[in-house]
């Protein structure tokens, strides 16, 4: 595509703007611009439909964020617009919960072999942190272990940035390498008795980081060492749950919780989160004190019954891996022929790609995200990437026909 056709960001420019007179930062967290690319991104977005997504100055993109994971489906998809619409027509925020609830919650046990009950949220930190006081209550001890790096929510006791929070918010966690049994039996043996909780994500996805997933027998191992310690093993399948099974995505990675974190692509967009669980910890669920007002809230449940059902029954996750796959061999076509090397990592429906020769600096990751952004592609730099049943070989391969050219780019920038 000519440079005179690149996009232009005036009006979400104008927006951050007045956003950064009164917002701190304009817009903050993850989906901070200071992430991405400087005048290579836009700021607001206006409206998506299926995997395209626009702005607010109209430039219309393949969506390979998924809104950093909750759209599943694709955006506005129909079944769960009109499930959401006829829930909103009767209300949405009651003094008690509607039918819903339990419909969702039958749904989810039945579809998920390690849970036999479920709870509700609205954030995935609500359910990550919740899962943690459940072990506490359930084995009468203070402490849990996560993989360094990795990412569980903003609470404090697991948030990325420090500031503003104390070292006693922290006391009780402790971390170990990823993928490494022996270093995880050394934090057990150094803390034995007092561990309440392991939580894990399904693989490792940590921002700045390719993605890593569990070497042969580690999830087995877990497993042996939580069983042997009587700890509560939480899988925290909040950024792939609903992407590579229904069950869970320890169904496929070989790993069967305790307790089982859920938020992202449960509702495709509607805000909601669940906690699931086994029998053995119904009663300390049930002691920990766990409530929201808009946690009862009907509309993102009518949205995830219509979420679940449209998935299972239209093949969804078996589109998104074929999609992932088409994607991910293209990009690899691409950088062969130009004599770039790249690492593709994670599975096909959360992928992650980057330069070899970047070695975490991410510059030529940038360069080639902001052209890709610039033309109608919507990739992270340093962010792993979501696909969506919504995507087509259609759209795989006109996507295809951007990352060609911002790889072209990069070599001619950097040369390798």
């Amino acid at each position: 595509m000519p440079p005179d056709d690149l996009y232009k960001f005036d009006r979400s420019e104008t927006l951050m703007a007045r956003a950064r007179k009164v917002i701190p930062g304009g817009i903050y967290g993850h989906k901070s611009p200071v992430l991405l690319v400087p005048g290579a991104y836009p700021s607001f977005m206006a409206r998506g439909e299926g995997c395209r997504i626009w702005d607010v100055d109209g430039n219309q993109y393949i969506d390979f964020m998924c809104s950093y994971g909750p759209i599943v489906l694709g955006h506005k998809h129909p079944r769960v617009e009109e499930a959401a619409a006829a829930e909103r027509s009767r209300g949405d925020s009651y003094n008690l919960p509607g039918e819903v609830w339990v419909e969702l919650a039958e749904l989810l046990v039945d579809i998920t072999p390690a849970a036999d009950w479920v709870v509700f949220a609205k954030n995935g930190s609500d359910v990550t942190s919740w899962s943690l006081a459940v072990a506490r209550a359930h084995t009468r001890r203070n402490k849990a272990i996560m993989a360094a790096g990795a990412y569980h929510g903003a609470h404090p006791w697991c948030s990325p940035i420090p500031t503003g929070i104390t070292d006693a918010d922290r006391a009780n966690v402790l971390t170990f390498r990823y993928n490494d049994l022996d270093d995880l039996r050394r934090v057990v043996a150094e803390n034995r008795g007092d561990i309440a909780g392991l939580i894990l994500c399904p693989f490792r996805h940590d921002a700045f980081h390719d993605e890593e997933m569990p070497a042969p027998g580690f999830h087995q191992g877990v497993r042996e060492i939580c069983d042997e310690e009587g700890i509560v093993l939480v899988l925290d399948d909040i950024r792939a749950g609903f992407r590579l099974h229904l069950g869970g995505s320890g169904e496929v990675l070989g790993l069967r919780p305790d307790l089982i974190c859920y938020c992202k692509a449960i509702a495709n967009g509607y805000a909601l989160a669940a906690g699931l669980g086994r029998e053995e910890l119904r009663q300390a669920a049930l002691g920990v004190f766990f409530t929201g007002t808009f946690w009862t809230a009907t509309v993102p449940m009518a949205a995830a019954i219509a979420t679940i059902n449209t998935l299972r029954e239209e093949g969804g996750i078996e589109q998104m891996e074929a999609m992932g796959s088409r994607f991910r061999q293209g990009l690899d076509q691409q950088t062969r022929s130009l004599g770039l090397a790249i690492n593709q990592t994670g599975p096909p429906a959360v992928p992650f790609m980057t330069f070899d020769a970047d070695q975490g600096s991410f510059e030529r990751s940038r360069l080639f995200c902001g052209e890709c952004c610039r033309r109608g592609v919507f990739v992270h730099p340093i962010h792993n990437w979501f696909l969506s049943a919504a995507h087509t070989e259609a759209d795989i391969d006109e996507a295809l026909t951007v990352t060609e050219v911002a790889f072209r780019i990069v070599k001619e920038h950097f040369g390798s």
